[in-house]
């Protein structure tokens, strides 16, 4: 059974179109393979590399992928590894980076990474891979918490939530599950964060109105330290690059505004006409910029594919062109 459904599907299908030919591409976080089924699907002479760290859910996908037989070759990898170990004589015509975590992650790994569910507080994407979220909570001291919770998660109650987890862990010992972590964040910021109040405004998209969990940022906060997030995503973006070939296409799916922050800024400063150090006198790259942008501003999910899918609600899409020469 697969429980991701993968987001802005028909936008990325219509922006990524291989060209006409054999083509390539790279799906580089693949997670259960919903992208590249649609895009294998829809255009039979594509072939696909997939990427994921994780090897349980390449299983899945493997399954899924199948009856495509050898169109598609899995890889075993974090995304900015592959591309940074380089691709040899593969030169893809197409890359997409949809970072958002699998539905799988959160509903069925059973490695914490939702607070709906009393799961070992583990949150590792490669789980043979690096220290658990527990082990990061139990080691960091105080002010390292409430840094990481105020960068990662953009939580403005980072102080006392952070203070939170040092009492408990002084006087009761370890954080070791999800909920018991939910429930320390919860009692940290008190009743009117519980109820909503001072939390994210209600949408004002026609969809029915939500509360965030008060738990919602440091979980993110978490999971995006564990798994060294950002710096994967600033290290695969110009390794990428160099990957793609000429007039190759490359989409990054972001769900916040961290991630979506450093690849708009990469996208902009590679589409520049001189792309060398601002504090350099003289131009030394030649005033060529490598990029056009394909979406100035990035494209969002529907009214109805919110309603469908309410995962879909934060995604941006952002595609570029690789410039000939």
């Amino acid at each position: 059974m697969y429980v991701h459904v993968p987001v802005l599907l028909e936008a990325v299908l219509e922006l990524l179109a291989p060209p006409a030919g054999e083509a390539c591409l790279v799906d580089a976080t693949l997670g259960e393979g919903g992208h590249t089924e649609a895009f294998l699907s829809r255009f039979p002479r594509l072939r696909v590399v997939g990427v994921d760290k994780d090897a349980e859910i390449l299983r899945k996908a493997e399954a899924r992928l199948a009856p495509f037989g050898g169109r598609v070759r899995l890889v075993q990898s974090g995304f900015a590894d592959f591309f940074e170990r380089g691709l040899g004589e593969l030169r893809p015509e197409r890359i997409l980076m949809d970072l958002g975590v699998s539905m799988f992650h959160f509903e069925q790994s059973g490695r914490g990474f939702s607070f709906r569910s009393d799961e070992p507080l583990d949150m590792r994407l490669d789980s043979g891979e690096g220290r658990t979220a527990a082990e990061l909570l139990q080691e960091a001291e105080e002010g390292e918490l409430a840094r990481l919770l105020e960068d990662f998660g953009e939580e403005p109650r980072a102080r006392r939530i952070a203070a939170a987890i040092v009492r408990h862990r002084q006087r009761l010992g370890p954080v070791t599950s999800s909920g018991q972590l939910a429930r320390i964040v919860a009692a940290a910021v008190g009743p009117e964060a519980r109820r909503g109040r001072g939390a994210s405004p209600r949408r004002q998209s026609g969809l029915a109105p939500w509360r965030r969990h008060p738990a919602t940022r440091t979980f993110q906060a978490l999971r995006i330290a564990v798994n060294d997030e950002l710096e994967e995503l600033a290290r695969a973006l110009p390794a990428a690059l160099r990957g793609l070939s000429e007039g190759g296409r490359m989409g990054v799916i972001a769900f916040h505004s961290l991630e979506d922050r450093i690849a708009k800024r990469f996208f902009r400063e590679r589409a520049r006409a001189c792309t060398c150090p601002p504090e350099w006198p003289i131009c030394q790259c030649g005033g060529k910029s490598q990029l056009a942008l394909l979406t100035r501003k990035p494209v969002s999910a529907t009214e109805e594919e919110r309603r469908a899918n309410p995962a879909s609600r934060s995604a941006k899409l952002r595609v570029v062109e690789k410039k000939q020469g």
